[in-house]
């Protein structure tokens, strides 16, 4: 259960990891949920490695990354400055040491112009607002709200990876082929990896991994399902095992080998 911030109320320290991570996020706008922690659990980073994390938000997929990978060189770009401040703090409070850049995606500051990592990951904004209804809260608006086009943060993620680096989005399944489109344009060796509710479900969500300069053929892999039975239980949780390891524990998400 979140717990109240002591020094504003609009402030809520909630955990991740099974409490291995206490990350402080706004009560109201974006609260990250699962999504950045998927994402983080199917990177394939090692120690030592650099990881950039593009629109960061609070920091929760990279500092989740940098709980389950020691050794880990962490940088973030976040556009909105407040929730920029409290990624450096989350970082800091958790004992990972994680740089966060301020800046605007379409527009990189130069020290990030100037530098290339080992993965680069993104938890890009869902919704094309040509197609949907704008969020009233406007921290929640920015982070939910595609105002920098997909195809953008697809090409600057690859622009930051260093050759043979790794490059892992998650986003809505409805918007696979574009990010297909834009990522055979500038990376290769794609695997996607459905995420399904449940058996006989359709995908919501896909994991896109793919490699700067790789060379493989594309795959798509069988799904991981988030939840077991064919209907939710009622009030209470019922992730798989699998799932639960990786949202309560911090394991990988291997994608198929």
């Amino acid at each position: 259960m979140p717990a109240t911030d002591s020094v504003s109320e609009d402030i809520t320290t909630d955990e991740f990891l099974g409490g291995q991570l206490r990350i402080r996020q706004p009560r109201r706008g974006y609260r990250a949920g699962i999504d950045p922690v998927m994402l983080a659990a199917g990177v394939p980073a090692r120690p030592g490695d650099s990881v950039l994390d593009l629109g960061c938000g609070v920091g929760v997929a990279a500092l989740c990354l940098g709980r389950r990978v020691p050794d880990l060189r962490l940088a973030g770009l976040e556009l909105q400055p407040a929730y920029a401040d409290l990624a450096r703090r989350n970082g800091a409070e958790n004992a990972l040491d994680f740089e966060v850049i301020e800046g605007d995606l379409s527009d990189l500051p130069q020290t990030l112009r100037e530098r290339r990592f080992d993965h680069v990951i993104a938890n890009p904004p869902y919704f094309d607002r040509t197609a949907s209804t704008r969020a009233s809260e406007p921290g929640r608006e920015t982070a939910m709200g595609e105002n920098t086009p997909l195809t953008t943060w697809v090409k600057q993620a690859a622009r930051r990876c260093v050759p043979g680096g790794y490059v892992s989005l998650i986003h809505r399944a409805d918007r696979l082929p574009e990010l297909l489109s834009e990522a055979s344009r500038h990376l290769g060796s794609i695997e996607v990896l459905p995420l399904i509710p449940r058996k006989g479900r359709d995908a919501r969500l896909v994991l896109v991994r793919a490699r700067k300069g790789g060379r493989a053929a594309f795959r798509l892999h069988d799904g991981w399902v988030m939840h077991e039975g064919e209907a939710h239980p009622g009030d209470r949780e019922n992730y798989t095992t699998a799932t639960a390891c990786i949202l309560r524990l911090g394991e990988a998400l291997p994608f198929p080998g």
